[in-house]
Order: C-alpha cells, then sequence, then structure tokens
C-alpha cells in the first residue's frame, strides 16, 4: 500500500509541472507496464483482471490525489519561488533515469538501431510542443466559469489530450494545458473546489469527462506498442524523455509571471544532486519493488 501510494504521489506531483509527465515517472520507478495493464485490465479485462486491477490502482490512486491536493493547495506557490530548483530537481530526475532504461531494455534496443528514428521524432515531438507553448500570462488564461457549448468541447478535447500525454513517458500534460490556456484555469479550479466555491464544479466535470474519454482511447494503443512494437516504442520513450529535457530548461516561460529559462547561472546544482540520488535510489529499490509488495 506504502509503495503504490509513494509512486502515486511521485505521478502526480510529475503531471502538476509542466515538463515531466506522470508517465515518465511510472517508467523511471519500474512499474509504467504494470500501469498500462492495470488500466487495461480495468477496461477490458474478464471479472478477475478487473478486480486485481482495481486494487492495483486504487492504491495508486490515492497517492495521485494526495499529491496533486498537495500540489493545488501547497507546491503550485512553491513551483512559482523556486521553479530553478525544482527543473534542477527534475533535470536530475530524467538525465540519471535515461541510461537505466536503456540498461533494463537493453535486449529490446541491441542490434535494432534502425529504430533510433523513433528517438528523432520523439525528441522532435516534445520541443515542437514546447515552443508552441505561449509565455503564460492572464490574457493567456481561459474563463472557465462560464461554460457554453463551444467552451464544453474545448475542455473536453483538452482533458483527453493532456491525459494521453500524461500517461505517455516524455510529454506533459501540463505542457499541453498551457498550450491550450487551460492549465492556471483547472489548478485554480482544483484549488477554489477543495475552498468551496463551485463555480468551477461544472468545468471541472467536462475535463474529467474528457480524461476518462482519453484514458480509453489512449491505454489499448500503448499496450498494443509495447507488446508488439516494443523496441520502437522504447526508442520512442528514451527519445521522449531527452525532449523533455529541453521542455524542462524552458519550463520557467510558463510560469503565470514568466520567468527566463534556466541557464548555467540558475542552475542549482545540489536540487540536481538530489534527483539524481532519488533515481539511484529507486533503481536499487526496484530489486525489492519486485518481490510481489504491491
Amino acid at each position: 500500500m506504502i509503495i503504490n501510494f509513494i509512486r502515486g504521489l511521485f505521478m502526480a506531483l510529475a503531471d502538476s509541472v509542466p515538463g515531466v509527465s506522470g508517465g515518465t515517472i511510472a517508467f523511471i520507478m519500474g512499474f509504467y507496464d504494470k500501469f498500462i495493464n492495470s488500466l487495461d485490465g480495468l477496461i477490458y479485462g474478464d471479472k478477475n483482471a478487473k478486480k486485481e486491477s482495481l486494487i492495483f490502482l486504487i492504491k495508486l490512486g490515492i497517492g495521485w490525489i494526495f499529491g496533486m491536493v498537495l500540489a493545488s493547495l501547497i507546491l503550485a506557490s512553491l513551483f512559482e519561488k523556486n521553479i530553478y530548483e525544482i527543473s534542477s530537481l527534475f533535470l536530475g530526475f530524467i538525465m540519471f533515469s535515461i541510461p537505466l532504461i536503456i540498461k533494463e531494455e537493453k535486449q529490446e534496443l541491441k542490434g535494432k538501431y534502425k529504430n533510433i528514428i523513433f528517438t528523432i521524432i520523439g525528441i522532435a515531438v516534445v520541443v515542437l510542443i514546447t515552443k508552441l507553448n505561449p509565455v503564460s500570462s492572464k490574457e493567456s488564461v481561459v474563463d472557465i466559469t462560464h461554460l457554453n457549448i463551444g467552451l464544453i468541447l474545448y475542455i473536453m478535447i483538452a482533458g483527453m489530450l493532456a491525459i494521453s500525454a500524461m500517461v505517455l513517458p516524455g510529454i506533459s500534460g501540463s505542457t499541453l494545458l498551457l498550450i491550450f490556456g487551460l492549465y492556471i484555469s483547472i489548478l485554480t479550479g482544483i484549488k477554489e473546489t477543495l475552498h468551496f466555491n463551485f463555480s468551477y464544479l461544472p468545468a471541472l466535470i467536462v475535463f474529467g469527462l474528457g480524461v476518462i474519454i482519453g484514458i480509453l482511447s489512449i491505454v489499448k494503443i500503448i499496450k498494443k506498442a509495447l507488446k508488439k512494437y516494443r523496441s520502437a516504442t522504447i526508442y520512442l520513450v528514451v527519445g521522449l524523455m531527452l525532449g523533455s529535457i529541453y521542455a524542462i530548461i524552458m519550463g520557467p516561460i510558463t510560469l503565470e509571471v514568466p520567468r527566463s529559462p534556466l541557464s548555467f547561472n540558475t542552475f542549482n546544482i545540489l536540487f540536481f544532486i538530489i534527483g539524481a540520488i532519488i533515481i539511484i535510489g529507486l533503481d536499487k529499490a526496484k530489486v525489492l519493488l519486485s518481490k510481489g509488495n504491491e
């Protein structure tokens, strides 16, 4: 229970920060396949598969919800004030996790170097999405408290795409929400609803429906890709993660009050090392986690 709570917590913290996805954290922590298979089992599996998947996802979900509430109430302001430290931390996560993933999947990658084209595609996708990302400002934020048919469809589609990105390693759903002008609106909506201001609730329900539709659409595709085209998929994931380095560097420009991209002057070596130590520690703990202490 505690292990999956921590997993979910880390996923939520990643999902709440533009530049990193919860899928990336799941891949780093070594439970991405189980996460995808559980989502697939819950949706399409038989009775036993649904039960087993539901138990795992509930444990994971409790941690995720706790992490997202924490991010909404506390960490949003922390990210604003300490964005360079947080960015340095996540750079440590990414840069030390990529070699571990390559090592873990070396049998799938070895001798299949033509698939490196998928790595290039992955890098290009994340860089392109990041470049499309507008500099955050109050003018770029969509007002979701007054719904109409067009806005309902817009929020639902954004929810579908954002959850698909959150499930995929490397692509940040939060970054996509920023592009749609909904990141601050959704985060504010969650915070206000928790403070019993329900003016945002209808929009959050619409967004939630989009998330459900997105999950139903993307999970089957990812499971099939990992099963039938694992080598190409892993090369793509590595590319998405390499591209996320650029997304993290550019992350400070997406704040409500935009700041300069991460540079050598603002890079924090201490937090980078902390990120590295966390990843190395998680990798060492994989042996214990894989013994069925779910």
